[in-house]
């Protein structure tokens, strides 16, 4: 089976390049952004063609939450056309398409974790571009599945767990906002959580969501960066409105995972076992 990963130098990319080795019966491409702008149509359809591609796992997105504000028309070409494009390759290819989508497409005004089938809302241009590449997705192509994560960190990329560990080596004092409650999810898990859907070979196609188990606040997932790192800084909870940004956070994003579990048979780590296995 030949499976392409779009957005190979992204975190998650990365986090599927990391565990690879372990799916000796797959095929894997991974592609950069260099290697594949997934935002031209014919280069998408030409190397679908010539690679043969049974499989697309798309990692790529624009996820500059703020930048977006700004810079929409970016995140448009990025976050809709994209997968527009690989949508109609894997269509007119007869192959399979996961999209990585964001539990920004809520408004997090809940207070109960959302399920697949609740409303979306999103409130933000990160969010609608997701949202709508989402719908791209399902418009375009029979064989898909949507996976809808949240607070995505891991030994790769940017993050907030790498930044944590990055402030505290010349602070003394942070302060980390409270008020916002969701769920981190390790990249690697998540990998491991595609890879089983990738290998499965069912056509349970749909929408899903992914995060390891738990709840906190962003206050909550620094202290236990810290405590697991066994570096001692003092860490203040602050309001969101201490700390103002150019687009407006989801208040709550913590996602029902119950659907991925019961189809996939995927056991799901709680958020701070999930730490503890991340190493830098």
């Amino acid at each position: 089976m030949v499976v392409l990963v779009t957005g190979a130098s992204g975190q998650l990319g990365q986090s599927l390049q990391f565990i690879a080795s372990q799916y000796p019966e797959m095929q894997f491409i991974f592609a950069t952004s260099q290697d594949l702008d997934i935002t031209n149509q014919e280069r998408v359809t030409s190397f679908f063609e010539k690679n043969k591609i049974n499989f697309c796992v798309n990692t790529a997105a624009y996820t500059a939450v703020d930048k977006a504000e700004s810079e929409s028309e970016k995140a448009h070409l990025v976050n809709i056309i994209g997968p527009k494009n690989l949508a109609i390759a894997c269509q007119k290819q007869d192959a399979t398409l996961l999209h990585i989508s964001t539990d920004f497409v809520f408004d997090g005004n809940a207070n109960t974790p959302y399920s697949e089938a609740d409303a979306t809302n999103p409130i933000g241009v990160y969010g609608q571009t997701k949202l709508d590449g989402e719908k791209a997705v399902i418009q375009n192509c029979e064989k898909h599945f949507i996976i809808r994560t949240s607070w995505v960190y891991s030994p790769f990329g940017n993050n907030f767990m790498k930044t944590m560990l990055r402030l505290a080596q010349d602070r003394s004092e942070l302060n980390v906002v409270s008020d916002q409650i969701g769920t981190p999810t390790n990249a690697v898990d998540l990998a491991k959580a595609i890879l089983t859907i990738v290998t499965s070979k069912k056509e349970s196609y749909g929408v899903y969501n992914f995060s390891n188990e738990g709840v906190c606040s962003w206050y909550d997932f620094a202290v236990e960066i810290f405590k697991q790192n066994s570096i001692n800084i003092q860490v203040n909870p602050i309001p969101t409105s201490a700390y103002p940004t150019p687009a407006q956070r989801p208040q709550y994003s913590v996602l029902d995972k119950s659907k991925i579990k019961t189809t996939f048979g995927i056991k799901i780590n709680a958020w701070q076992e999930a730490l503890a296995q991340t190493k830098l």
